[in-house]
């Protein structure tokens, strides 16, 4: 989506707060004992309460086998991305690591963000794998200015991961959004300064570090959806939509 009037950056602007509230109110929710299908549950009424929809809900991506079946991803420990949260329904425990990707659609505007929740008591290896995946986060939003290219947000994610010692997962990146959930360009996590489309105001992207703590080999689930690290280590994943500005992006989903 490229913002065209003051109309749908209101729209914009309004959906990320609601979208980073409910976020709040899952991590906060995130403790041991609570079931994946019931923070999903969560996600959906708080989503419906405020009179928005939930974006992932019924959307079905370009060559997935069915739509997506519920409002909320959630993909623990060595699960990647993508985990249905109703259907393989778990229990988090105590020193989990639990990835929650949420879309909000605000008049029709949609909005993308994600985050990864240590659970209680969580050792150091998880700790610096979620501190170095929100910094590549950041990382990247800098890079994200008018007259740059891809490469140099994809670069800047790469070298904050690399450099602390994690990987890339390569197969999966942001992306453009708004109108659609996916949208172009595609924005890797891993690239060269100066290449890939230019970065021009008023875009709308959704810029999201995937990292693991192993290989970043992933395979993908029989339910078409989820991935899972083919080593079994673990994933962290953290996400904003951002609004391409003159000087600095400004993150809407903050």
């Amino acid at each position: 989506m490229t913002i065209t009037n003051d109309t749908e950056r209101a729209h914009l602007i309004e959906g990320g707060k609601r979208l980073a509230a409910v976020l709040r109110a899952l991590r906060a929710k995130v403790a041991p004992g609570i079931t994946t299908e019931e923070l999903d549950t969560l996600a959906e009424q708080m989503i419906r309460e405020g009179g928005d929809e939930p974006s992932f809900l019924g959307y079905t991506p370009e060559g997935a086998r069915r739509p997506y079946p519920a409002a909320l991803c959630v993909s623990i420990n060595d699960e990647v991305v993508h985990g249905i949260p109703n259907e393989s329904v778990k229990i988090v425990k105590e020193g989990d690591i639990v990835g929650l990707d949420l879309g909000l659609t605000h008049n029709g505007v949609i909005v993308d963000a994600a985050i990864t929740v240590p659970v209680a008591v969580v050792d150091e290896v998880a700790k610096q794998l979620l501190a170095t995946t929100e910094r590549a986060l950041v990382e990247g939003i800098k890079k994200a200015i008018p007259g740059n290219h891809i490469g140099d947000i994809s670069h800047a994610i790469q070298k904050e991961i690399e450099g602390a010692g994690f990987k890339v997962v390569k197969e999966l990146g942001g992306h453009g959004v708004g109108d659609l959930v996916h949208e172009e360009p595609f924005i890797p996590n891993f690239g060269k300064p100066g290449e890939g489309d230019v970065l021009e105001e008023g875009m709308v992207l959704a810029l999201e570090p995937i990292s693991t703590a192993g290989k970043a080999t992933v395979v993908l689930s029989p339910d078409g959806y989820m991935y899972r690290t083919k080593d079994g280590s673990r994933s962290a994943h953290f996400e904003h939509t951002i609004l391409i500005e003159k000087g600095a992006a400004r993150i809407i989903t903050q």
